[in-house]
């Protein structure tokens, strides 16, 4: 579909974010970034609903409005979750989980960076860098051809440069229009004070 240039209105009870897609076509080199002390990555096998949800919102949903595995239905995730060619990933520090980590295998040849997320006392020390290197080196043992990623406007404004950074490729920009989760009661009114509701 054309769009002519200008404005358009989003409905009240909605959001709209513009979704930039990057891809990786080649292992891009690991950044330089200290052991974190203290941190270690644990693989999740077929890890229940509720124990994700909680991470998902731990690391996402109260700062930066991720909702798309809150409305999702139950067995439907449970089924991703429990795919072999899933891999979820928790992020641990002091015995709790405190980042998550998604890799897709599911189409073949490729790997979706599906979620990849720290809870707000872990920015800045530099474990989003050390993370992304374990996610580089788990996504490309496989033998993949693309490792690909996207993120919205909607997500921290510091998520687009760091993947660029990281050396994912920006390739195709979207607008995405949805229910505002705050106004459907999944997540608190409170949530990402920065993106107004509009009623």
């Amino acid at each position: 579909m054309q769009l002519e240039d200008g404005f358009y209105d989003v409905p009240p009870g909605k959001l709209a974010a513009v979704v930039t897609h990057l891809e990786m076509r080649a292992k891009a080199p690991l950044r330089p970034v200290p052991e974190p002390q203290g941190l270690g990555l644990e693989r999740k096998e077929a890890p229940g609903v509720d124990w994700y949800r909680a991470l998902f919102r731990k690391v996402g949903a109260e700062d930066w409005l991720w909702f798309s595995r809150l409305v999702m239905d139950e067995a439907a995730l449970r089924a991703i979750l429990q795919d072999p060619l899933v891999e979820v990933y928790a992020l641990r520090e002091g015995g709790a989980d405190k980042g998550l980590l998604e890799l897709d295998f599911r189409e073949e040849g490729e790997c979706e960076l599906a979620f990849f997320g720290l809870a707000s006392d872990l920015i800045g020390r530099g474990v989003g860098r050390w993370l992304m290197n374990r996610a580089i080196d788990l996504a490309w043992r496989r033998g993949i051809t693309c490792f690909h990623v996207h993120t919205c406007t909607l997500d921290s404004p510091q998520a687009l440069p760091f993947y660029m950074r990281s050396g994912f490729v920006p390739v195709r920009r979207q607008v995405e229009i949805a229910d505002d989760p705050r106004l459907a009661g999944l997540l608190p009114e409170s949530a990402a004070p920065q993106v107004p509701i509009l009623r």
